[in-house]
């Protein structure tokens, strides 16, 4: 099944575009793909209708690619909080009812995260219990930053500890001066003591933002069948 939830070790480590090249590098290949942000927080107000600013980015990549979310808050701020000053409490039983009604009519559907996977969403609920709930597989999104390595690690293991399946980790926004022995390092020191692999390395994309750049990128630098632990006939054709 080619549906996936999407996280990242720490906030601004691009989960969103990678999401999004994924989402668009899908759609580029004939398969109905849907982005679904279950929580949104740090909406955006434009002319009195509030907006979901992830979704919007992946709209401006790929406009076919069908986007849904089920909680909208303006708040910046973990989403029980978010949801509480808007004085809603997140049902995670809705949110999998409406992943359900997504998936009759996509053939692929990714899961953007909005926060990390301990974040809590309801009283003695959080992000981990909804992707169990799922019954999804995760990918993390994470930097080659000082922060990487143990904040990576310890969303893989609390991922494991909850029985959750990591399909990998794929390191983005890598610098063009990045030190490639930190790069070499980050990577052997994930793998060797989870045993989860790197799945993709995506470079800093210089204001390259474009679909084609995106897409390119998202071919050239993941492993697309391992993320979905499928093979993927249409990538042969490509």
């Amino acid at each position: 099944m080619l549906n996936l939830y999407i996280t990242s070790s720490e906030k601004k480590d691009g989960k969103t575009f990678i999401t999004s090249g994924i989402a668009a590098t899908m759609q580029s290949l004939g398969y109905s793909t849907s982005v679904y942000k279950p929580i949104q927080t740090s909406g955006i107000e434009i002319n009195g209708f509030m907006q979901s600013p992830d979704l919007t980015f992946v709209k401006t990549i790929d406009p076919y690619i069908n986007t849904h979310f089920s909680y909208l808050y303006k708040e910046n701020s973990e989403p029980v909080i978010a949801a509480e000053a808007d004085n809603e409490v997140i049902d995670i039983d809705y949110i999998n009812n409406e992943y359900k009604r997504i998936l009759a009519v996509s053939e692929c559907t990714l899961l953007d995260g909005d926060s990390g996977i301990l974040s809590p969403l309801a009283p003695n609920i959080t992000t981990a219990d909804l992707i169990k709930k799922l019954s999804l597989p995760m990918l993390i999104v994470t930097t080659p930053n000082e922060n990487s390595v143990n904040n990576t690690l310890m969303t893989i293991n609390t991922a494991l500890e909850k029985g959750i399946e990591v399909r990998g980790v794929v390191i983005n926004n890598i610098a063009e001066n990045c030190s490639k022995p930190l790069l070499t390092s980050i990577t052997r020191i994930i793998e060797e003591y989870t045993n989860v692999k790197i799945l993709g390395l995506i470079p800093k994309l210089q204001n390259k933002n474009s679909p084609e750049d995106i897409i390119a990128a998202t071919l050239n630098g993941i492993d697309i069948e391992s993320v979905f632990n499928v093979k993927i006939e249409k990538l042969d054709m490509k």
